[in-house]
C-alpha cells in the first residue's frame, strides 16, 4: 500500500504555479489544482497558499475559485477558455457579473507592451 500513496505524492511536485489554468481552495488547506493534462488536490498552508495568491496572475472569480490570467484565451456568455473552444478544451464557468473585470484584466495582460 505504501507504493500506492507513495506514486500519488510523486505527482504533486508537478504542479508550477505558470501550468496551473486554475485552481479551487477547500477546507483545511486542500487546494485542488487544474492544468491541461492534470487535476492534483494537494495540501498546502495557509502560507503558501496566500503566497500563490500574492501575484497578480490569479484573479478571484467566485467562491473559492481562482484563475489564471496569463492562460486565459477568451471569456464570454459566463465561461472562461484556456486555449481552443474545443469541446476537449478545459474551460470553466464564471458568475456573469466577473465576466466583465475578467474580460478587461486579460485583455491588459495581452497588450502588446
Amino acid at each position: 500500500m505504501k507504493h500506492v500513496s507513495e506514486s500519488r505524492n510523486m505527482y504533486e511536485d508537478f504542479v508550477v504555479e505558470t501550468d496551473i489554468l486554475f485552481f479551487k481552495t477547500g477546507s483545511h488547506g486542500l487546494v485542488s489544482f487544474h492544468g491541461r493534462n492534470y487535476n492534483i488536490k494537494k495540501r498546502m498552508t495557509a502560507e503558501k497558499i496566500a503566497s500563490l495568491l500574492s501575484g497578480k496572475q490569479f484573479y478571484h472569480v467566485g467562491g473559492n475559485c481562482y484563475v489564471n490570467v496569463d492562460k486565459i484565451t477568451t471569456v464570454e456568455q459566463g465561461i472562461v477558455y484556456f486555449g481552443e473552444k474545443a469541446p476537449s478544451a478545459k474551460h470553466l464557468r464564471i458568475p456573469r457579473w466577473k465576466q466583465e473585470s475578467l474580460k478587461r484584466l486579460v485583455a491588459e495582460v495581452k497588450q502588446p507592451v
